[in-house]
């Protein structure tokens, strides 16, 4: 499969939306970047059975380059983990002092501290969508 790539003001956009959503992410609460990338249709010339396999990694470049405004450390992978980069041992410390819990396997159980999502009213004010059938994301 051809890389995929958006132009750049499409990334421009994509990332806007991508941080709008992480600033709905309660303290105490994660999401993951796949949570995150399935409120976010598919881009204009993103083919849509291509677009499930670029769009979490493209969040996750939106969080590794987001305003100081956006929590950050709310963000992470489908594991329940932190990712390992520059910055993991802040992100812990941050979601630790908000009281999220990490087990012996440095995971966060996604069925307790996961977040469920914003509001059907938001995503429809942000021009966003709920995946088809979401009743839980976890």
């Amino acid at each position: 499969m051809d890389e995929v790539n958006l132009s750049p003001d499409q990334r421009i956009a994509f990332d806007a939306i991508v941080w709008e959503i992480a600033r709905q992410v309660p303290s105490g609460q994660v999401t993951t970047y796949g949570q995150v990338a399935s409120y976010i249709p598919c881009p204009e010339g993103v083919s849509p059975e291509v677009y499930p396999f670029y769009r979490a990694r493209w969040v996750g470049n939106a969080m590794a380059a987001c305003p100081e405004d956006v929590p950050w450390q709310r963000v992470i992978n489908a594991q329940g983990k932190i990712s390992l980069r520059r910055g993991a041992e802040k992100q812990r410390q941050l979601l630790e002092k908000e009281g999220v819990v990490f087990d012996p396997h440095d995971r966060i159980d996604l069925a307790h501290f996961g977040w469920r999502g914003p509001s059907d009213d938001w995503l429809k004010s942000q021009n966003l969508v709920r995946p088809d059938g979401q009743l839980s994301l976890f």
